[in-house]
């Protein structure tokens, strides 16, 4: 049997024992690759592991790539690495900071998405605290696969994003983002609410369709249960809805006075020019409207017009309509 000595005689023996302990030192002692101070990175989705090996070197994190590439090849389950933004501690040795991006759960941004956006919109506030742009969450929610796999046939998810504060892991994709803001829809739209819509006469898409008017009509939580019965007795009464938000819908665009001439609209969402609901949903109604469809006021409400002070008027008669009108118009010449 040979000796240690011989071992020790041996250069090549003692060249690889060597290369290993100098290996063994780069990929596990800390501080001896890595920055001295704390870093960051950014890893989008589809990046690769050189991709953010690159990376880390370009931004300082490390001295050198081939410890960290090393690391990775020895360990092939480390090539996994979320997408995410990570803070790195500085000292780390080669295999802890692969590990850590390996192991780190995704960092999750909180974002409030209020009531009565349109679905270009809720693409906007997405867009800018995800790691997506709005085009990508518009062709998701647009997308007809996903819409029929969540129950919704529509040409887009309008009127299902469920307004309300979430938290969202930053590397989300857009179609899980959809897929998301649909399952809390879902969620909130139980068995119970699923009869009462029957009840009402309503299918689902008409029960948004309806909040979303009522959403875009009133931010006054007091007056969403009026306004809906408003409707829902003009709907009654055949009567064509004459609602302002469905016509800026169809003009498209921000908000603004709408004129004569934009009432007339040709657009199956003009509700000046058609009767009964429109296609689909204007916004994305939150809770509160789509409760205020399902549990109107009781009341034989036909109009109502802005006070001018916050709030509306109400009334039965297009004679009453007319009075309120003249009210409105003097609130805003008292405010000039």
């Amino acid at each position: 049997m040979a000796s240690k000595k011989t071992f020790l005689r041996n250069p090549l023996i003692v060249s690889i024992a060597l290369l290993l302990m100098a290996l063994a030192c780069f990929l596990f002692l800390p501080g001896l690759n890595t920055a001295s101070s704390t870093t960051s990175l950014i890893v989008h989705r589809n990046m690769g592991v050189r991709a953010i090996v690159d990376e880390l070197y370009r931004n300082g994190t490390i001295n050198r790539k081939w410890p960290a590439i090393v690391t990775v090849s020895i360990i092939p389950r480390l090539h996994h690495i979320k997408p995410g933004r990570y803070t790195i501690e500085p000292g780390m040795s080669n295999f802890m900071l692969m590990y850590y991006l390996h192991a780190r759960r995704q960092d999750e941004v909180r974002v409030t998405l209020p009531e009565g956006l349109d679905i270009g919109r809720v693409a906007h506030i997405l867009a800018r605290n995800l790691d997506f742009d709005s085009t990508a969450f518009m062709t998701a929610a647009s997308s007809p696969s996903l819409l029929v796999r969540r129950g919704i046939m529509a040409k887009n998810a309008e009127g299902y994003l469920l307004p309300g504060t979430y938290d969202f892991a930053w590397a989300s994709s857009p179609e899980e983002a959809v897929g998301f803001l649909i399952g809390r829809f879902r969620h909130f739209y139980t068995d119970s609410l699923k009869s009462v819509t029957a009840a009402r006469g309503l299918n689902e898409t008409g029960l948004l369709t309806l909040a979303s008017i009522v959403e875009s009509e009133t931010p006054l939580n007091r007056e969403k249960n009026i306004v809906a019965r408003v409707y829902l007795n003009r709907l009654k009464k055949k009567m064509r809805l004459q609602a302002d938000p469905t016509v800026q819908y169809a003009l498209g665009g921000a908000a603004r006075r709408l004129y004569f001439k934009d009432l007339a609209a040709d657009s199956p969402y003009n509700t000046y020019r058609h009767t009964g609901l429109p296609p689909g949903p204007i916004c994305n109604p939150g809770t509160a409207s789509i409760l205020a469809v399902l549990k109107p006021a009781e009341n034989n409400f036909l109009y109502f017009v802005a006070t001018g002070k916050g709030g509306h008027y109400f009334s039965e008669s297009l004679a009453e309509h007319n009075a309120n009108i003249k009210k409105y118009k003097s609130a805003l010449n008292e405010a000039k």
